[in-house]
Formats: C-alpha cells, structure tokens, sequence
C-alpha cells in the first residue's frame, strides 16, 4: 500500500481576490489594506483595457466592486461587476465605501445593498453580499465598527476567510488537465496537472477527453509523495498502467462522466481590447492549458449593463458583454460553466503578439459542432492537379482601389490560359454580386468577405487550379489566415503598390470621390486603414511600370516556382 499524501488547504489562502471600481471611490485604499493583509492573491485596481487583460487571463475567484455610498451602484459599478461574471468569477461583494461622508447613513447601505443584489440575482454566482464600511478609516474592513451598529453582517475580512474557491469542486466529476509529461526514468511517464474538480484513486480507469482512448491510473504522487486518493486542487503527477497518446494540453476524465467534444460552441465574452471584435477574423482560444485558432461567427447580442436587456449586435467594442458562437480550428473537451466553473472559462488572444482580448465562459456545446465530421473522399488534390500537369496554388492580389489589382489579374489568367493551363479568377466585384451580395463594408463585413473568398480558393485549390483572388483584403489577418488554409507553397501575396493620389486620381468607379464628399463611408485608404502586407512575394509598382509587364512578372514568379512550366502543359 502506498501512503497518502497529506493535502495542502486549497480554500481561504488560495482565493484570488479583484478589487475594482470607479476613480476616486477608493478602491486603491481597499486594495492596499486587503494586501497588506497576505492572505489573499489580490489584484491592484485596473485603469484601463491593457491592465484589465490581465483579469481574463487570471482565473479570479471573487470581484470586490467598491463605489460611493453617496452614488449607489452606478453604470461603471455595473458595467465592472457584469464583466467579471461574464469571465467566470464566482464571488461577487459590494464594497459600499466612504461611509464616514455619508455620516454613518444606514439607508445609504441599504439602497446601494438592495440595488446590487437585484442586479447580482441575473448571473450564475455561488455568493454575492453587499459589506458598508470605511476603507481610508479600516471601518468593517478587519475589524468591526462601532460606527454602524446597525450593521450586524461579517467584516470584509471575515467574510473573504469564509469563501472557498470553488465551492462543490470535490463532488463533481473529475476533469484533470495535463500541464507536462515527465519522464523519471526511461520506462515511466508522469502526467502532471492540478486537478480541477472530483476525485482520482490509483486504480481508476481514465480517458484523454477527446481522443477517447483509456487505460488506468498505475500510480500517482501529489507534493512528490506517493498517494492513494487525490481531488479537486490537488498539484498531481500521474503514471499510466499502459502507454497511450497524452500530451500537454489534454484532459484526463473518468470515462462515464467525459465531456462533450465539439468545435463549436455557444458562450458570453467580455470583449476588453481597445480595437473591436470583428466576427470571423481568427483569434487564438486558451481552455484550459490548451491554445487553439479559433473565430467568432457570430454575435447574438449585447448585454446592456443598466438593464440588462438584450440588444442586437454584429460587433463588441471595448468593455462590451455579448453573447456569441464560437468555432474552434480543432475539436475540444467542451464543459459547460454551469456545471464546471473552472473549466468552463476561456480567453481569446491576439494570435501573432498573444495580447488577451476577451475573457469568457462557456454556455454550452453547438449539435453542429458534435455531429459533422469530415467525409474521407476517393480522388485526392494530387490526382487532381496531376490531370491537370500544374501545382495548385492561390496568387492573392491585394492593393488599393485603383492600384491595378484587377487589371493585372486579368491579364495573367489570359496569359495561363492560352497556354493550356486551368485557372479562375476570384474578383472583389464580381463576388459581391453573388456569394458575399449580403455583406457591406464595415471593418466586420471586409473580415468576413474575405474569409468567405478564402474558402472557396481553397476548395479550388483542392481541385487542382490556379486560383487567382483580386480583393482590397486590407487587414494582415485576413490575408495570414487565408494563406493558413492551403499548404506554404500554395499561398502567394502580391502586393500592387500605387500612392494614394495615383489611386485618387485613376478612381475607375468614382469612389473617392463619393468617399471625399462623404457619401460613401468606410472607404478604405479614407476612412478605413490598409495594412500593406509585411513580406510580400511579390511587389508591383502600378505608378512606374505597365500592366502587361507586371503580369509577366508574375507569370515568371510562377514559373520560377515550378507552379507551372514555360511551356504549353501536356497530360500527365
């Protein structure tokens, strides 16, 4: 028999404590003392959208929101409560401070207590009370105060010490995410990770959540010592009975109780970067210990923090709550919040500079996402592109309106053409008029277009062509993530380059002109950014060079690549 280790306390000095509120209600006093008082993990108060990140990617188990006894819960006490529920916290106090300027008011308390906890009743908390106290003066912070004898609750101090974590972690069932695998000797593998929620004994029959596969628990060590029985915040390393697939990232569960595994799921997020959500544009997702590439496909609605209606919405802007779908680039172990509160929270990131955008929780997983898989097909790309005697790829022209994009475009195809090559030219115009006639040409809307064009350039790449795309396309992460969806070698960014006043001046279709008298809004390179791209394969020079001599360079890119021969192709 093995001895079992001794299990630290994972309740009162594990909580993690946010303190917020509006300038000036004192919430950097409140901080302070709580600090100095060690016993909790506290977070200084947030002064803008980057310092808030910080919130998200945090798993906090209580918000301290402070306001003025003189001003009651105002929009800003609101909107800072509402986002920390959103992200997952499960612990909601309301610090009514200053009551030493409200001479002691009882009433004061009772209408900011009484306000906050109609408010608090809408979200899925394990707690929330509603504390009056003096925060420059120490007033019900540590000790109690002989100056509200009406008030008969705890302490704030008193209250945090009685708070566990996670409440019922230990009696749901087991989720134990794998941080890293160590191998103490050349014949053993330790799975390590803290365990989340329920219990685990050696002997146990586990499951990596997604693959599916099991095998059994042959030891296990918590605080380096072996044990028999480990739960729910316990530091664990683990030894399988047989050797399977287990990586970093994974999740171990009992077989009976597995999670849904999904790519799509619905959920609420706390938008908090200052540039907006813009739907289908890739984000990285963080559940757990794993990252994944994935999008918001669409906003259900927007939270309004007052009354907490529901309000349409394509977009969030920054500090804005919403409810949405997510799809995920690959399948994941799906809980929902409800059921498990530390597992059921996420962030979403920046995918190149992994800046926290959002923080959110898990409602629960979409049917589509559980029950389409893809369907494995005879003929292959390779079988394909070999009928065809050509290496597939996709040539992305992206410029200004008016650069030449189109133009160039044109010419190279006809050049490919007449050589006997197979080809299709995807153009901005032409699309609108078909796949993407619903969309506009808002920052969300231009995210979108593209994203839809890159779908189908893949596809026909998949079907062996030459794939020719002449859009504006002028945010980098669109133009990244379509080169993400076809092999390295199958994605080349030509830049047609001309000056604004070039542009301006050729103005094909009068839309800078429309844009100059301001009818024509979100125009790009007026009033929407262009993004020229950072390492483009190809740049062309609209302003000093012809047309048909910067469609022979690309044709010669395309050769010298080995995409295509000089000569007319002959069947494979």
């Amino acid at each position: 028999m093995h001895g079992i280790a001794q299990r630290p306390d994972t309740t009162n000095a594990a909580l993690r404590v946010w303190v917020c509120g509006a300038r000036g209600d004192g919430t950097s006093t409140l901080a302070a003392r709580l600090s100095d008082g060690g016993a909790f993990t506290v977070a200084e108060p947030a002064a803008d959208a980057l310092e808030r990140t910080a919130l998200a990617s945090s798993p906090f188990d209580l918000c301290v929101v402070v306001v003025d006894a003189g001003k009651g819960l105002t929009t800003e006490a609101r909107r800072q409560a509402a986002i920390a529920c959103t992200i997952g916290v499960r612990h909601l106090l309301l610090a009514v401070n200053k009551l030493d300027l409200a001479q002691w008011d009882a009433n004061a308390f009772a209408a900011a207590a009484a306000q906050f906890q109609t408010y608090a009743a809408h979200f899925d908390l394990a707690s929330a009370r509603a504390i009056p106290l003096s925060a420059l003066h120490g007033d019900n912070v540590a000790e109690r105060s002989a100056n509200m004898p009406w008030y008969e609750g705890p302490t704030l101090l008193a209250h945090l010490q009685g708070l566990e974590s996670d409440p019922g972690a230990g009696e749901r069932p087991l989720r134990l995410p794998i941080d890293a695998v160590s191998r103490p000797d050349p014949d053993v593998r330790h799975y390590q990770g803290t365990i989340t929620s329920g219990t685990l004994r050696r002997g146990d029959t586990v499951q990596v959540a997604v693959s599916g596969v099991t095998s059994t628990i042959d030891h296990m060590l918590v605080e380096g010592k072996p044990c028999e029985e480990a739960r729910a915040g316990d530091a664990v390393a683990v030894a399988l009975s047989s050797h399977i697939d287990v990586a970093s990232g994974d999740v171990l569960v009992h077989p009976e109780h597995r999670p849904q595994v999904a790519e799509q799921f619905a959920a609420h997020i706390a938008w908090l970067a200052n540039e907006p959500l813009l739907p289908g544009r890739d984000y990285s997702l963080k559940l757990r210990n794993r990252a994944v590439t994935a999008s918001v496909t669409a906003v259900k609605y927007r939270l309004d923090v007052d009354t907490l209606h529901h309000d349409a919405a394509r977009t969030l802007a920054r500090n804005e709550i919403g409810a949405c779908t997510i799809a995920a680039a690959a399948p994941l172990a799906v809980d929902d919040f409800a059921d498990f509160p530390q597992s059921g929270r996420f962030v979403l990131c920046e995918r190149h500079s992994d800046a926290i955008l959002a923080g959110g929780t898990i409602d629960f997983a979409l049917r589509r996402g559980i029950n389409i898989h893809l369907q494995p097909l005879a003929v292959s790309k390779g079988v394909r592109a070999s009928l065809k005697a050509q290496d597939p790829c996709i040539v992305w022209f992206t410029g200004l309106s008016g650069a030449g994009k189109s133009t160039i475009a044109n010419i190279v195809e006809g050049e490919l053409a007449a050589r006997g090559f197979h080809t299709y030219l995807l153009d901005g115009d032409n699309v609108r008029h078909g796949l993407n006639k619903d969309l506009g040409f808002t920052a969300a809307d231009r995210v979108e277009n593209v994203r839809r064009v890159g779908e189908v350039a893949k596809l026909f790449v998949d079907a062996g062509l030459i794939v020719l795309c002449s859009f504006i396309s002028p945010f980098r992460a669109e133009r990244a993530a379509v080169r993400e969806l076809v092999e390295g070698a199958e994605f080349i960014e030509v830049y047609v380059k001309a000056p604004l006043e070039v542009c301006e001046i050729r103005d094909p279709k009068g839309l800078y002109a429309k844009s100059r008298a301001g009818r024509l809004p979100n125009f790009t390179g007026i009033d929407s950014p262009y993004e020229p791209p950072d390492n483009p394969d190809l740049v062309l020079d609209t302003d000093s060079t012809a047309a048909d001599e910067l469609a022979r360079r690309v044709t010669a890119l395309l050769e010298a690549r080995g995409i295509v021969a000089s000569t007319s192709p002959k069947p494979r």
